[in-house]
């Protein structure tokens, strides 16, 4: 499946929790979403965890 279709997908779950169940369904779908893609991203090993743990000013990651 494309990445397109999967963001239609996504986009008319948002529309249909804001249609029918007001903001914060919208809210809770979104943030639910958003979640369970970050967990898609670990499984598939794109993401590790240290990469949301590491601070911004690590001198391993300063351009010089």
């Amino acid at each position: 499946m494309s990445m397109a279709v999967i963001g239609m997908i996504a986009g008319m779950a948002l529309g249909f929790a804001g249609y029918f169940g007001g903001f914060g369904a919208f809210l809770l779908v979104a943030a639910l979403g958003a979640i369970g893609f970050v967990v898609g991203r670990f499984l598939e090993g794109d993401l590790d965890p240290g990469d949301f743990f590491r601070s911004r000013g690590s001198r391993d990651d300063r351009r010089r």
